[in-house]
């Protein structure tokens, strides 16, 4: 008996640990694809597509701001309609354009203060991941609560859009901190239980292990520009 549950264990380890390798190669493929095409943008590229030769914003930029949320909300809702090539694809075209938006940073701030708050990120971030990995508490109601904070904060950030009030935008940054790091320790929890569930089949896993590793990643890239819209402040 007890080397049957011994080798059921074993296996249990062993998917998990696929499982997470798979949702981490998910996430770090997304963060080198966005990084390389902000990178490619970074001279002001994309901007003339962004701004009308009368110098205001053109209709492609809100398509570009509302079309990332459009596509990780197809693949959170619909993953396991589509195809696994599909959820895939729909990944890196979040992937780019994201990359796109993100762009803009190289104008708004110095090398210096991006790649330091890169790595302050990977730090916080990788922290909390292990937090919400070995942690033996119920995250769910941390994760619920935080939510209604996220579902505030995008609200906020939408009035903030057209008001440009900075002392909002400060509020929003510093709310970002806590709720994407808590978030990211939720998450962790969540994916570690959807690794040790043994009933799911290879593809179900697999498509879950992208929609994972898309959650993390939209963890880190809020937190980076909440960060950086912190350390950067004069």
């Amino acid at each position: 008996m007890n080397t049957i549950l011994d080798s059921n264990t074993g296996y249990s380890k062993e998917i998990s640990r696929d499982f997470f390798k798979n949702v981490y190669a998910f996430m770090f493929g997304a963060l080198l694809v966005t990084g390389a095409i902000a990178s490619y943008g970074s001279d002001g590229y994309f901007l003339r597509f962004f701004v009308t030769e009368a110098g205001t914003l053109s209709p492609l930029y809100y398509v570009l701001i509302f079309a990332p949320v459009g596509v990780a909300l197809l693949i959170q809702m619909a993953y396991a309609r589509l195809s696994f090539g599909m959820l895939i694809l729909c990944f890196l075209v979040y992937s780019v354009l994201m990359g796109i938006s993100l762009s803009t940073i190289f104008l708004q701030y110095t090398d210096t203060q991006i790649a330091t708050t890169f790595f302050i990120t990977a730090g916080a971030f990788g922290a909390m991941a292990i937090i919400g990995y070995t942690t033996k508490t119920d995250l769910t109601k941390m994760g619920s609560l935080l939510y209604m904070v996220f579902i505030g904060m995008i609200i906020a950030t939408v009035v903030n859009f057209f008001v440009g009030w900075e002392g909002l935008q400060f509020i929003i940054s510093i709310l970002g901190v806590f709720v994407f790091t808590g978030l990211t320790a939720y998450y962790m929890q969540k994916l570690k239980d959807v690794s040790m569930n043994q009933q799911l089949s290879n593809l179900d896993r697999n498509k879950l292990s992208l929609v994972g590793g898309l959650m993390l990643y939209i963890m880190f890239i809020n937190l980076f520009m909440s960060l950086l819209s912190l350390t950067s402040r004069d």
